[in-house]
């Protein structure tokens, strides 16, 4: 029953990319729009735009938990009609390329480590001879004495500990990058298929693929707010700005006065003047010999 109803969904959803064979495990993604998969702050269209971390992880996670001897597939379940008849190659195609320079740089990271590898074993070979050589030497000078022979261990157990670093690179560094290397080549050649929903308006597909730029005056040519994206039912005409015609001494007291009144709003007087004493009443300050005269 469950095949049949499988089958049978199938077939009524409307879908398009590449046909899945039957060997294929699937990876599958469920999104509203097309741009969900994609870096949001990347400007590069979507043939060339960087996936979303988040779509990215959740790709590389699935695929790693699938057997590695059998074929791949990603199927995109997208909550909208379909829209453009192209939309499924670009998709694939911006996957296949997003993976494929992974690819590439994985291949490049692991050229790098095993450069670095050969020329930290160079090092680490010229420091272990040179090591052996400087034990050697102190043990003849001290005629083999306890000291020479702890100064001959300790430079000998020093050249073999630069050889840590070497031995990590080509025992243990390499081969998690060539599995990476080969997990992104099997994602940058799978076959991508998209499977749409009807529940939604046909014109969905606009929101992914915009028509027009983003331009202001198309905006403005439709009656759409820029703010808001709202059209507008207004059909009143918009009515003209009043001019003012002010001398140049009318605008400097206009100004002034604003000045003013943002200064008054901005810092408030502070506390009413004492009266007790007035600071205002110069006569306090006088001796009061002086008053009672």
């Amino acid at each position: 029953m469950q095949g049949n109803a499988r089958g049978r969904r199938e077939r009524t959803e409307p879908s398009g990319g590449d046909p899945i064979p039957q060997e294929c495990r699937r990876i599958e993604v469920r999104v509203t729009e097309l741009r969900q998969l994609f870096n949001a702050i990347d400007p590069s269209p979507f043939r060339e735009r960087d996936l979303d971390p988040r779509a990215e992880a959740f790709i590389i996670d699935w695929a790693k938990d699938l057997p590695p001897n059998t074929p791949w597939a990603l199927v995109v379940h997208l909550e909208r009609a379909a829209g453009r008849a192209d939309e499924a190659t670009v998709l694939r195609d911006a996957i296949h390329a997003y993976f494929r320079d992974r690819g590439a740089a994985s291949k490049r990271r692991l050229r790098e480590l095993f450069h670095r590898g050969r020329v930290s074993l160079v090092i680490a070979l010229t420091f272990l001879a040179a090591s052996i050589a400087a034990g050697d030497a102190i043990a003849n000078y001290l005629e083999e004495s306890r000291l020479a022979a702890i100064l001959r261990e300790g430079f000998l157990i020093g050249g073999w500990v630069a050889m840590w670093r070497p031995l990590e690179v080509f025992l243990y560094d390499w081969w998690p990058i060539r599995a990476e290397c080969r997990l992104l080549q099997r994602l940058s050649a799978m076959p991508v298929r998209l499977e749409y929903a009807e529940t939604v308006p046909t014109d969905a597909w606009r929101s992914d693929w915009p028509a027009v730029s983003a331009g202001e005056p198309a905006r403005a040519r439709k009656g759409i707010s820029p703010t808001t994206g709202h059209v507008s039912t207004d059909h009143t005409k918009q009515l003209p700005a009043v001019a003012h015609d002010h001398t140049a001494e009318e605008e400097r007291q206009i100004r002034d006065a604003a000045l003013d009144q943002t200064i008054a709003e901005s810092f408030p007087a502070s506390d009413p003047p004492s009266t007790e004493p007035n600071p205002d009443d110069h006569s306090a300050l006088e001796p009061r010999g002086r008053l009672h005269d």
